[in-house]
């Protein structure tokens, strides 16, 4: 395979390896029927890119290399181990002609790779894990994200995440849980928390918890694909098109959430006509299906709010009196600070700021709060509407300390420098 120079070829391996390591994960997973094991493996082929790439060039399609690589690494374990006859046969003859890391094109199927990550998805929710557990492992293996990453996700301490990741592999490991998609009952007992991870990759993906990145479209496309297919799997359960819906709506904003140098645009100031109206049409079935089955659940409920966005043609034209209605209705059926925080936006902008103000103070002693920078972002938004301006400012500094976003930080820095006299 012809390689290519790069400028910073570890900052290229890091890049690639955060986009491809689902991919990778899921696949080797397939062979070694063990996830700890392919998170190993994965991790092997990093190692060996670190080493390779800088010296020999990145290759054209350095995905697909990493695929190679530790596919040939899993198939070299089982080779090794006492049963290879029998693990030969369940992963196919293919693999003994497997091409070498440097053509890798025979091993590298982006259809049978997401199915492979449909699997680890319904794999990593297995009930034998604990619900907080299934979505910080799948978070780790679906989503590439870092152990700080995800406790930023959950707000929870650090040691406690990695806890749960370690604790969780093994289980599965201990327990031999199968590498399937299930079907009925069992299907229906994970499904709640694989809605969960997919809501929770998107976020990732849209709104970056950390880097230089405000937007991460890899996650964002991989989230939507697998709600889609859910969708497929399962028309009969409204809250999987409900979730469809809702990822379908934000991700039509995702061409105008940033300008020309990867800033974030807020929501205020987007160029509509920006926005994927196929996305949104997408979005408007999707929603159709979740609500023709009875009341609306919780992710039904969201994607009636990115509706009401989706149909305004400016942001002034914005029905904020239904949105608040709608994150009232949400917050019943699933109470919860962010929640909250969201509709006291939705208030402010349907009642005015001194009504959201205080829904937003009743939070301030929220520990799971403590540390959300879009606690204080908000409140410095309303401080700023109501011409307290100087506290304002301290609300948008102590955000900008608080997220770990650098384009978000730049942004909050921007609008506490406004606030200044």
């Amino acid at each position: 395979m012809e390689q290519q120079p790069a400028s910073d070829p570890h900052g290229t391996v890091d890049t690639v390896f955060r986009i491809e390591s689902p991919r990778v994960i899921a696949a080797v997973t397939r062979i070694v029927r063990d996830v700890g094991i392919a998170e190993e493996l994965a991790q092997d082929a990093l190692v060996a890119a670190l080493e390779q790439w800088p010296r020999d060039g990145v290759p054209d399609n350095p995905g697909a290399w990493l695929m190679a690589t530790a596919k040939h690494r899993a198939v070299d374990l089982i080779r090794r181990r006492e049963n290879y006859a029998r693990k030969l046969q369940e992963i196919g003859r293919d693999l003994e002609t497997t091409a070498p890391p440097e053509e890798p094109s025979a091993l590298y199927d982006p259809d049978d790779i997401d199915d492979d990550l449909l699997r680890l998805l319904f794999t990593t929710c297995h009930p034998v894990l604990s619900a907080e557990a299934r979505i910080a492992l799948t978070l780790r293996l679906l989503g590439g994200l870092t152990t700080p990453e995800i406790a930023r996700a959950f707000l929870v301490p650090e040691p406690t995440v990695a806890q749960r990741i370690v604790r969780a592999k093994r289980t599965l490991a201990t327990k031999n849980v199968a590498f399937e998609v299930p079907y009925g009952p069992d299907r229906e007992a994970r499904l709640g928390s694989v809605l969960d991870v997919i809501y929770l990759i998107f976020n990732e993906g849209y709104a970056a918890t950390a880097g230089d990145d405000w937007l991460r479209p890899s996650l964002c496309e991989d989230a939507l694909r697998l709600a889609r297919v859910l969708s497929v799997l399962m028309p009969k359960e409204p809250e999987v098109h409900g979730l469809t819906a809702l990822l379908e709506f934000q991700a039509s904003r995702s061409a105008a959430r940033t300008g020309p140098n990867g800033e974030p645009v807020l929501l205020r100031d987007q160029n509509r006509r920006r926005w994927n109206r196929m996305l949104i049409a997408r979005g408007i079935t999707a929603l159709n299906h979740a609500t023709a089955t009875g009341a609306p659940g919780p992710y039904a409920l969201q994607a009636a709010i990115a509706a009401c966005h989706a149909h305004a043609y400016s942001y002034e034209d914005t029905d904020w009196q239904i949105i608040a209605t709608l994150y009232a209705l949400l917050a019943a059926r699933t109470p919860s600070p962010v929640v909250e925080l969201n509709r006291a936006v939705a208030v402010s902008m349907a009642e005015g700021p001194e009504p959201a103000l205080r829904i937003v103070d009743a939070l301030a002693a929220e520990p799971a709060l403590r540390d959300y920078h879009l606690l204080p972002s908000v409140r410095g938004d309303l401080l700023a509407r109501t011409g307290r301006t100087a506290e304002a400012r301290a609300e948008f500094e102590r955000a900008a300390a608080l997220t770990r976003n650098e384009r978000e930080r730049q942004l909050l820095e921007q609008r506490a420098a406004e606030c200044r006299p």
